[in-house]
């Protein structure tokens, strides 16, 4: 009852006044996860747009509360390991989906092609399931998440990297080097033993199961 009484909440939030305010469901998940390192990219221009993306205003990591808590026990479990967590992106406001959705209509728009989808061709990138006009990130449950050692909070290798769209970013592709491909497993494994699962295409993409909210797509700015 108490999820439920929140998704209220914030659906009452997010129709009414106080939109802009960050929903009381939703945490900051630096403040929870040990050693979270964060790199919100579509909060700068180092992305596939190659602009600040509408609606993060901060580079913050937002996610639903119980989330945050699942992946706080993630890290705890790699830690052991000399390893922490990296955020890519956490919940992303509709409007964002919406800027994406723009950006990929306007096919002359390539600057970013050559770094992050030299292998597709940008009109195909809907069929793909690389954009969609909605996006599971928006109900504040999913994460776009690496591996780093906790010592200099370096990267370990992933084949690919973030928002590369490529086949090869797939979690099962067998292109990728040997250590990129045990890398990935571990990355998987810790994630799916706190119920996270995967995206097929995307080996930095979870999603908690049983969400919180699971049919409802927020637009309150990342701050």
């Amino acid at each position: 009852m108490r999820y439920v009484a929140l998704a209220i909440a914030l659906v009452v939030a997010a129709s009414g006044a106080g939109a802009e305010e960050r929903p009381a469901g939703f945490v900051d998940a630096a403040g929870l996860v040990p050693g979270l390192v964060v790199e919100m990219r579509y909060a700068g221009s180092h992305n596939f747009v190659g602009a600040a993306i509408d609606g993060y205003d901060k580079p913050v990591c937002l996610l639903a509360a119980p989330a945050a808590a699942a992946l706080a026990e993630v890290a705890r479990d790699l830690a052991p390991r000399g390893l922490a967590l990296k955020v890519f992106d956490c919940y992303r406001p509709a409007r964002a989906v919406a800027h994406f959705v723009r950006w990929a209509r306007a096919i002359g728009d390539v600057k970013m092609k050559a770094e992050f989808y030299p292998e597709v061709d940008k009109r195909n990138l809907f069929g793909d399931g690389y954009i969609a006009a909605r996006s599971g990130h928006s109900r504040g449950s999913t994460v776009d998440i690496t591996l780093v050692r906790r010592d200099d909070s370096q990267e370990l290798d992933m084949g690919t990297p973030f928002d590369f769209f490529s086949p090869r970013s797939a979690p099962a592709d067998r292109r990728v080097s040997a250590e990129a491909q045990a890398n990935r497993a571990l990355l998987a494994q810790a994630m799916g033993g706190r119920n996270f699962r995967p995206y097929e295409k995307e080996w930095w993409h979870f999603t908690l199961r049983r969400e919180p909210y699971p049919q409802t797509h927020f637009d309150i700015p990342v701050r």
